[in-house]
Parts: structure tokens; C-alpha cells; sequence
């Protein structure tokens, strides 16, 4: 019989430049699973523990989002509050949209502010007041409200409001509000902090990273470090009949998220969908620097699952895992991944989609050759020393639009989607990897 640790085992071994350690972490009708597997560190051996920490990134946002919510629940903030009323005097992009900007677009990534500003601003306690200073010259791609686009600076400014708010830092915060309560004693914001623990070296492209943590400036965007069992903890505040109101609310979606993913909408900083026969799920993926992180939360069925690994293949690995995992708990399927559809004649019109798109951490060219588009990704911005430059792809239609499209580098790889289209004033646009780049 297949266990859970064959299952991981084999998967971080199959993923392209392999996964060199790995924790699944599963929390089922009141029983903990946690299974650990591989190395923490390729160039030391040490072990991957069950009390291991690793970075989650993205998978933070949930977090700042809980003590937005509990401000919200309090009577300190609506949805509609917005940025100016909340950080008087804060310019806010290149067009000053702090009066137009609210919590609401903030929390769903539609503020039209570009989101992958990564300026490091120090290591004081003031990093992130320093960071939301200079989105004074952010770029901005679109109006307020009018198209969904992953934004990690909106998220720090959340973060500041919540500095703000409460007095003292982000990281305070998270502490004091979040883990506290909980009972969670593994949570870190900062590598001082991590480094006391059994913590996670990065791993890109096989290799160990030579830069361990994201500056601290986005931190309310993505740098909590933290173990399998303290993550299902956070989990477990959307399980059982106790659950808080605020807890509640961030359950509720808001926009539309349009990249095929099983997490179809966005609500207060969740990712939401539905598995199985309309059972609701949240969810939240998570990518650093040489570390990634997933996390699925079902309420009805009193489960939640996460997958944290010291590459960037976390979702290859969840997508290898998971599925088993889930249909073996609850007899449930979790939905098919994205994938192209089968070969048929070259999609007519696909000259309109020719050309350069970007934004600020990536461009994309877009050819078309021998009937079929192929794409250039450049990664530029302050990470783009680690993302290993530019990749070349094939676009295989996804439906018979021609607007929608999968790509993907690797055979081990999940399919990665892509779709053309218009912002609401007509600029045409491509959406990967959940944002939005203009066509130059």
C-alpha cells in the first residue's frame, strides 16, 4: 500500500531540478498529520523535521487579512473605507489614488496599482511605513475595481494600516493578534526569529539560494516562516462550530478571479472555489525566495491541508499529493487541473495577440510562428536575479476562443494558464501568473 510519505517521497523527486525537502501537513475531523520528508539544506543533509519551518509567502496574506477583518469586526474600518482616510497625507501611485483606493480593493488585489514592488527599506522597524512612502511612483495599469490583478504591494499597505491602527509594527501584530490566541509558537516574521528554529534553506533551480528572506519591507505581503502544525493551527480558525464572526467574513468572495484556477474568486484575502458537489474551499499558494507553500481549507468537512517545500514546486508537489490525499479522507475529487485542448487546425486571428506586454517584474513577447504563439518571459524587478532569465514557451490553446492559453516549462509541471484580453478603456492586455501586463 501507497503511504502519504511514498506519495511525497516520489513526488518532490519527480518535479523538475527536484524538491530536497518537504513537509504535508493534514488536519481531519480533529486528528494532526504530519509528514515530513528530505533535507533542509542540499549543502548540510540536516533533515527535514515535522516541527520544521518553512516560508509560506503568499500564503501570509490570509494572516494580515484575519486582523483586518477583526478591525473591520471591531468598528475601525469598513470596506469601503478608504486608503486617505485610513494613512492621511499617503500619496498612492503615480496618479495619487489613495481617495479612490479602499480596503475593499486592497484585500482583492484590484486597486490597478502594480503589485510586485519588492524595495527593500531596511531592516528597522519602520521598513514597512518606509515602503508605502515610495508607492508614491507606482505605476498604476487600470482604474479602481475595474480588473483583478495580484498586487503584494497593496497587501503592505494593509499591513501599514494595521500599524497604524494598533500602534507598533506589523510583525507585533501578527504576534498579538493571530498567534497568541492560538497558541501558536513557531510563527516568525523575521529571520532572527527563524533562525532559532529547525528553519528551510531556499532552493532555486536545485541550487541553494544565497539570499534567505524577502525584504522586510513586504512583509505583510509574504514573509511569515512558520511549521506544518502551526499552519494548520491558523487553519483550524475557519473549522468547527465556534468560528468568529470576522472569521466568517473573510469566507465571503467578492471578485471574480479569471485564471482558471479551482479558486475561482477572492474574497478577504482568501482565494475561494468549490470541490466535489459545491463543497467551499479556501485556499491560499505561497512562493518566496526558493521556498513555496500551499494551503486548502474546507470548513464542511473539517480539513485542511498544506504543503510546504524548500523549492519553488510546492504546487507540482500539492497537485502529485493532495488529491490522494482528499479522496481518501472524504471520497471527495478535487477538480482537474487546467489543461490544453486536444490537437485540432491552428486557431484563426492570432496575429491580434503579437507583441510586448509588461509590467514591472515581467515582459512578455508574443510571436506567432508556424500558426502557433510562442512567448518570451523576461523576469525583470528586484528579484529578477532569481528567476533564472528569460524562458521561452509554447502556447496551447485552452478553449476554442483563442484568447485562453496554458504553457508550462516542464512535463512535471502543472499547466500554467494565460489568456489575452482588454482592460474596460480597450488597452489590450495579457493576464499570467495572475496579473496584468500591458501591450506596449
Amino acid at each position: 500500500m501507497t503511504t502519504w510519505a511514498d506519495l511525497l517521497a516520489t513526488a518532490c523527486e519527480d518535479v523538475a531540478d527536484g524538491t530536497p525537502g518537504a513537509v504535508l501537513g493534514v488536519w481531519h475531523g480533529g486528528r494532526e498529520t504530519v509528514v515530513p520528508h528530505g533535507v533542509l539544506h542540499r549543502a548540510t543533509g540536516a533533515p527535514v523535521l515535522e516541527h520544521s519551518v518553512f516560508q509560506i509567502g503568499s500564503v501570509s496574506k490570509p494572516w494580515t487579512a484575519a486582523v483586518i477583518a477583526q478591525l473591520a469586526d471591531e468598528g475601525s474600518l469598513t470596506l469601503d473605507t478608504t486608503v486617505a482616510e485610513l494613512l492621511p497625507g499617503i500619496r498612492l501611485g503615480d496618479d495619487d489614488r489613495a481617495d479612490r483606493v479602499t480596503v475593499r480593493h486592497l484585500l482583492t488585489h484590484t486597486s490597478g496599482i502594480d503589485g510586485d514592488v519588492f524595495t527593500d527599506t531596511g531592516r528597522g522597524d519602520d521598513a514597512v511605513a518606509r515602503y508605502v512612502d515610495e508607492l508614491a511612483d507606482a505605476v498604476t495599469s487600470h482604474e479602481p475595481g475595474a480588473a483583478y490583478s495580484y498586487c503584494n504591494s497593496g497587501f503592505v499597505v494593509l499591513g501599514r494600516i494595521v500599524e497604524v491602527l494598533l500602534g507598533g509594527t506589523w510583525d507585533h501584530a501578527i504576534q498579538r493578534r493571530i498567534a497568541a490566541p492560538l497558541g501558536l509558537t513557531d510563527v516568525c516574521t523575521l529571520p532572527d526569529e527563524a533562525i532559532l528554529r529547525s528553519a528551510a534553506v531556499g532552493h532555486e533551480k536545485g541550487v541553494p539560494v544565497t539570499q534567505w528572506a524577502l525584504p522586510r519591507s513586504v512583509g505583510p505581503a509574504g514573509t511569515i516562516t512558520t511549521s506544518a502544525h502551526d499552519l494548520l493551527g491558523f487553519a483550524r480558525h475557519w473549522l468547527g462550530e465556534a468560528v468568529p464572526a470576522w472569521s466568517v467574513a473573510m469566507g465571503e468572495p467578492l471578485v471574480p478571479v479569471p485564471d482558471g484556477s479551482e479558486l475561482s474568486s477572492i474574497g478577504w484575502g482568501w482565494r475561494l472555489g468549490s470541490w466535489g458537489d459545491g463543497v467551499r474551499v479556501l485556499g491560499h499558494n505561497g512562493l518566496t525566495l526558493g521556498q513555496s507553500a500551499t494551503l486548502r481549507v474546507v470548513p464542511e468537512l473539517d480539513l485542511a491541508v498544506c504543503l510546504l517545500a524548500n523549492s519553488e514546486h510546492a504546487d507540482a508537489v500539492h497537485h502529485a499529493v493532495v488529491p490522494t490525499v482528499v479522496q481518501e479522507l472524504t471520497g471527495i475529487q478535487t477538480p482537474p487541473l487546467p489543461a490544453p485542448i486536444a490537437a485540432s487546425d491552428a486557431l484563426p486571428g492570432l496575429e491580434r495577440h503579437v507583441g510586448t506586454y509588461s509590467r514591472r517584474a515581467a515582459r512578455y513577447d508574443v510571436e506567432l510562428v508556424e500558426g502557433s504563439l510562442r512567448l518570451t518571459a523576461t523576469p525583470t524587478g528586484e528579484l529578477a536575479s532569481h528567476d533564472g532569465g528569460p524562458e521561452e514557451f509554447v502556447l496551447h490553446p485552452r478553449d476554442h476562443s483563442g484568447d485562453a492559453f496554458v504553457r508550462r516549462g516542464s512535463d512535471t509541471e502543472p499547466w500554467s494558464t494565460l489568456t489575452f484580453g482588454s482592460l474596460p478603456d480597450g488597452t489590450p492586455h495579457l493576464f499570467a501568473q495572475g496579473r496584468i501586463a500591458v501591450r506596449a
